[in-house]
Order: structure tokens, then C-alpha cells, then sequence
């Protein structure tokens, strides 16, 4: 029966379960990836599990997202990812070496491979023909312990591409064409397969960018084939050995298909804030830029930065915008510095920026108070930038570039000839020399923890029934960033969860912490598409650490909503989505938990009122998970 790449990948790796759209499957993982902002947790979680070195066929160990160093907390955490990695037999990516996506990418990604990563865009090795997917940190954890990842068997649609980009449209302008067509809640439980002759047209790295944002789609992941294009790249890259040609079958089944004909997209932009609100560029003519920032893992290769050096010759940087350029690798770095193209950024007056995630994480680089701000990046969410009323939009390099010399956004049809497209050289030099490779027995290796990296708390079993207030109740689209923000601030407190849930909803509800506290356990109420965005895992071990002990929701994201369960919390969701406006933050409700059966409505009990229903899409297997207390529970168990 021919089958399309996803299947392909998924039958030749499937370990439990069968392809039926929506049921569990178990995958035997390839390759994971971590990067320090959640691979602390992962390390103690992976130590937890109590086996001597990792069961995969390669893990790396990225740093670079708490690069900044600031005060001992961020070293304490990189020695003690260095020391993990030694000890148990994974690749160690150090501090400015680069963005784990783009070095994986480089260096790691192969045609056909599973790969989990404890960050939601790991699916920019799909760029690559990877079917490569964000998890949180303790799925990551169990993976490299040689254990099936689990997840709800994907649909896959073809996102069938026609002709070809022209003018000034790129490939993140088909990514956010496709956000416009779709929303962030269009990809939930589906694989976006790209097809079609537009997809020769498309080099690798292009094809990463947008498999990078898919992400911003709720997709469970996004691939393309492996073919000329991609033999090309990894002949240059110095991997020939690594590609395996990868295609559909002639005939394969799609359960959806979506059409983007690439010679009618124009230069487009995600205004403020949300990665699916688009406009073009023509719409937004004299609005004034404060700020543009290009790199990221969306848009930090090589070709991207080439053509943002070349646009930047002999010109400089509009006086009242400031232009920050992030490198997404050493890689990167080192070809840009040898072809003297450096030398175009910096003399327009650009800021160049380390070789890390940085501004689009809020570490540093943050917009003035209510400034515009023209970024390259993935995710555009309220106060994501490190200031709060800022205005984001997402836009591809060039666009940025052209704001940053204009101070403004300008119509397209100004900007003259487009530049000519940035191949990669016959041969591109290896950063290779800069992991840290583990030797063959890391048991003589000396663990190193700092006093910020605290123990794993354990949590215990869900009681039959939870009696809780709503401490909380949230709107639609409430994202990670909501729930557990970013910046230099936070993310250094990764390692230390008492410390970190201090900051749980501090952006959404100054008063929830100290109101939690009080209740000593509560419920969260949430609208549509909670827990959207990043695969931290802090987001859901922070509200479990303050006792959070279900969410109820009228749906919620798929990382998110593993992490949930990972940890012990109760998801469910409202069998009538009004029941929303019945509910208010306070109430106090009883949940029955130990009546809940997989995919079963109950009654939840509402002081002083009428009872409500809601229903779940769990496993026998999840829902075990969530009384036991946790996956860790169950895996010690």
C-alpha cells in the first residue's frame, strides 16, 4: 500500500499502538535534544530513572538560551549539563557554539530518524526529512533511557507547494501565509507533509524555517522529503554519509490537503500577539520601527545572514532603530567572517549579537516601552521580548533589514530588485572540533551541582476526590510565555522549582502565587488552546509544585497537555463549552478523580450551583500516570 513520508517514518519505528488517527502509539526514538533552559530538569529526571548511560543512537546537550552568565546560577547549570553529558554518554553543545536547532540541523539531523527535544521547535529538522518533535524534559528523559516515545497517532496533511517564490516573498513568508490560512490551533494532532514541485525550488535551510514555525501551528510536527536538494546540502555540509533518500509514494493517502501556489505570496508580518495575525507589509507603509532583530533558529542560517549582510553594504541603519543580528552557529559566524561580509553588518551600525537564542527569549535585547519591534523570530507573544507593552511582528530577514534601514515598514514595491539568492559554498567549514564528544565509559565522571540545581520534589497520588477553588480563570490562547514567562530573570531558576513557581502566572495575575498559597490546592480554568507554545515543562511543574491539581479547559495544546499529565495533573475538558461563563474564579468545585474513566464524561460538583460535565481524552495508561502522582511515580513503580 503506498504510504506518504510520515507513515514511512512512523511504521518503521513503531514499537506499540497502530496508525489509526488518535490512538497511542509508541515510537523507538533515534536522537533526542536538549538546551539548558529545560535540559537541567531532563538530566535529573534521566539520573531518576537510574540507568548508567543513554539508550539512544545520539543525544546532544545544547547550551543557549541562559548564555548571559549572569551571577552563578546559569554556570552552576552548564557545569552540571557538561558533567551530566560526560558521565552518560552525550554530545555537549558549549555556551556561543549555537542555536541548538541550526547546529542540529548542521551537524546531526538525518533523513528518516526520530528525534525528541525538550524545546517545541524541534520539528526544524523536518527541514531535513527528520520526523522530529518537541516533548517535555521527563519524555525526553525516558526516551534516552531507551524508552518508546507516546503520543496520539497524527493525522497527515499535504501541504502541496506550486511554483515558485519570487520578488521579495521567502520561506517564512510561506510559513506565515500558512498561520494566516490555518490559525495556531489548525495544525493540533497533525503532521504537515510537504509535497508538490514547489518543494525542489526550496533549499534546506528554507524548508527549516518553515518546518521550524509549524510549530506555531500546534502541529505535532512538519517534514519535507529528502531528496536532490537535501543530498546537496549534506554533501556540503561534509555528511554525505548521512542522507538516505526519503519520498512519498506515488499514490499515498493525505487525510487533509492544503495548496500554496509560492509565486503569489507577497512579504507578509505576524502583528502583535500572536504568530497567526497576518497582514502583509504593503498594509503596515510608514510605521515606524524601533527596533529590528534578525536571527533566532527561524531565521539565523547562513543564506539568511548572507543576504541581510549584502542589503546592508554601503548603507546605514535608520538613527532611530536599532538593528540586533544573531548568528544562529559558529558555522555561521565563521563563513560570514571569512567572506568579509561582517564587515557590512557592522559598519551600517549593527549590533552583533552571540551565537545564541538571546532576544527572542527575552535574554536581553528587549524593545523600548510600547516600541515596534520587526523581529525574524517564531513567536510574538505579549511580553515574550522582555517588555511588555511592546508590539512584535514577525516578518523574514529581509523585511527586517528593510525596516532597519527605512525606520519604518515600507511597501515592497519601494525596495527595488530583490536580491539574488544566497547559495551555500561547495564546501562549508566544520564547527564539529567544538562539541564535547563522551568517551566510551563515563562512570569515573564527577557529577558537578551547584546550590541553585535542587532535588526532584515527589509528588503523591491524586485523592478520589479533588476539592479546589478555581484560583484561576484564564481566556483563550494562553500560552506558555502566560503561564511561566522567560527573561534573564527566570529562566536562570530553571534548576530550582520552589524558586521558579514564584513567577507562575506573574504576568496574567500578581495575586495568584499568594492565592494559591492560601487555598493550599486549586483548579485552573481556561478558554480555548491552553498551554500553547513552548515544551516547557516548568509550566506545568510550577502550578503542580503549588498544588494545582487540574485544568479544565475548552481545549488544550499537545505539549502542554503531556506535560500536564507527565506531572500529574488532571486535564480535562468542558463537554459543553458555555459551562465556561457559568464558572467563576473562586468556586469552589469537586472532582470526582477517582470516577474518571478514558474518555468518559463526569459530573464536577460546583458550590452553590448547577453540576457541570466534563469529559477527557486519556489513556488508561495517562490517566494510571495521573493518579499515581506522576510519571515518575509510575516509572519507579
Amino acid at each position: 500500500m503506498p504510504q506518504n513520508i510520515t507513515r514511512k517514518i512512523i511504521a518503521a519505528h513503531l514499537v506499540s499502538g497502530e496508525m489509526t488517527p488518535g490512538g497511542e502509539i509508541g515510537l523507538r526514538i533515534d536522537q533526542t535534544l536538549t538546551q539548558d533552559a529545560t535540559g537541567t530538569m531532563a538530566y535529573l529526571q534521566f539520573e531518576a530513572i537510574g540507568i548508567d548511560r543513554v539508550a539512544t543512537e545520539l543525544s546532544v546537550s545544547y547550551v543557549d538560551h541562559n548564555t548571559l552568565q549572569m551571577g552563578f546560577r546559569n554556570p552552576d547549570d552548564h557545569q552540571y549539563l557538561r558533567t551530566v553529558a560526560a558521565r552518560y554518554g552525550i554530545i555537549y553543545s558549549p555556551p556561543g557554539t549555537g542555536i541548538c536547532h541550526q547546529l542540529h540541523l548542521e551537524n546531526f539531523a538525518r533523513p528518516g530518524r526520530t528525534l525528541v527535544g525538550s524545546d517545541s521547535h524541534t520539528p526544524t529538522a523536518g527541514g531535513i526529512g527528520s520526523l522530529a518533535m518537541g516533548a517535555g524534559g521527563l519524555s525526553v528523559a525516558l526516551a534516552m533511557a531507551g524508552q518508546p516515545y507516546f503520543l496520539p497517532m497524527p493525522k497527515v496533511v499535504r501541504v502541496w507547494l506550486d511554483g515558485a517564490l519570487t520578488g521579495w516573498a521567502t520561506a517564512k513568508d510561506v510559513i506565515l501565509h500558512l498561520l494566516g490560512l490555518l490559525t495556531v490551533k489548525g495544525g493540533v494532532g497533525k503532521v504537515m507533509e510537504y509535497a508538490g514541485p514547489g518543494v525542489a525550488t526550496l533549499s534546506v535551510p528554507e524548508r527549516a524555517v518553515i518546518t521550524n514555525m509549524g510549530a506555531e501551528l500546534g502541529a505535532t510536527t512538519s517534514i519535507f522529503p529528502a531528496d536532490a536538494v537535501t543530498k546537496d546540502f549534506l554533501a556540503r555540509m561534509g555528511r554525505p554519509g548521512d542522507f538516505t533518500e526519503l519520498v512519498a509514494d506515488a499514490g499515498a493517502d493525505y487525510d487533509d490537503e492544503v495548496t500554496i501556489d509560492l509565486s503569489a505570496l507577497v512579504p507578509l508580518a505576524a502583528a502583535p500577539h500572536m504568530p497567526d495575525r497576518m497582514t502583509t507589509i504593503k498594509a503596515l507603509d510608514g510605521m515606524k520601527v524601533n527596533q529590528a532583530a534578525i536571527g533566532s533558529c527561524t531565521n539565523s542560517s547562513y543564506a539568511d545572514l548572507k543576504t541581510v549582510a549584502l542589503m546592508l553594504r554601503g548603507r546605514r541603519v535608520h538613527p532611530e532603530t536599532d538593528l540586533l543580528v544573531s548568528p544562529g552557529s559558529k558555522q555561521v559566524l565563521s563563513m560570514l567572517a571569512s567572506e568579509g561580509l561582517l564587515a557590512h553588518i557592522l559598519e551600517s551600525g549593527a549590533r552583533l549579537l552571540e551565537c545564541t537564542c538571546g532576544p527572542c527569549i527575552g535574554m536581553g535585547g528587549s524593545p523600548t516601552s510600547g516600541g515596534v519591534s520587526a523581529r525574524t523570530f517564531n513567536r510574538n507573544f505579549e511580553g515574550r521580548s522582555g517588555t511588555q507593552d511592546a508590539k512584535v511582528y514577525l516578518v523574514s530577514p529581509q523585511t527586517a533589514a528593510m525596516a532597519a534601514l527605512n525606520g519604518a515598514f515600507t511597501d515592497p514595491a519601494t525596495w527595488g530588485q530583490a536580491p539574488a539568492r544566497v547559495e551555500l559554498p561547495e564546501t562549508v567549514p566544520s564547527i564539529r572540533h567544538h562539541f564535547i564528544f563522551p568517551c566510551a565509559d563515563g562512570s569515573s565522571v564527577d557529577i558537578v551541582r551547584g546550590p541553585n540545581i535542587k532535588a526532584l520534589e515527589r509528588f503523591s497520588a491524586m485523592p478520589g476526590v479533588v476539592s479546589a477553588a478555581v484560583a484561576l480563570k484564564v481566556g483563550d490562547d494562553i500560552t506558555t510565555d502566560h503561564i511561566l514567562p522567560a527573561g534573564a530573570q527566570i529562566t536562570a531558576l530553571r534548576s530550582n522549582i520552589p524558586a521558579i513557581s514564584e513567577f507562575v502566572f506573574s504576568r496574567v495575575d500578581q495575586d495568584f502565587v499568594p492565592r494559591i498559597k492560601e487555598l493550599g490546592q486549586g483548579v485552573i480554568l481556561a478558554g480555548e488552546n491552553y498551554g500553547q507554545g513552548s515544551s516547557r515543562e516548568h509550566a506545568a511543574l510550577g502550578p503542580r509544585h503549588l498544588g494545582v491539581k487540574a485544568v479544565i479547559a475548552k481545549s488544550l495544546a499537545r505539549i502542554h497537555r503531556a506535560n500536564l499529565v507527565n506531572f500529574g495533573i488532571l486535564p480535562l475538558l468542558l463537554v459543553d463549552k458555555a459551562d465556561y461563563d457559568r464558572i467563576d474564579q473562586g468556586a469552589r468545585l469537586a472532582i470526582p478523580a477517582a470516577d474518571i474513566r478514558p474518555g468518559e464524561p463526569v459530573a464536577v460538583a460546583v458550590e452553590g450551583g448547577k453540576p457541570v460535565m466534563v469529559t477527557n481524552d486519556l489513556t488508561r495508561k495517562e490517566l494510571d500516570i495521573i493518579l499515581s502522582g506522576g510519571l515518575l511515580n509510575t516509572v519507579k513503580r
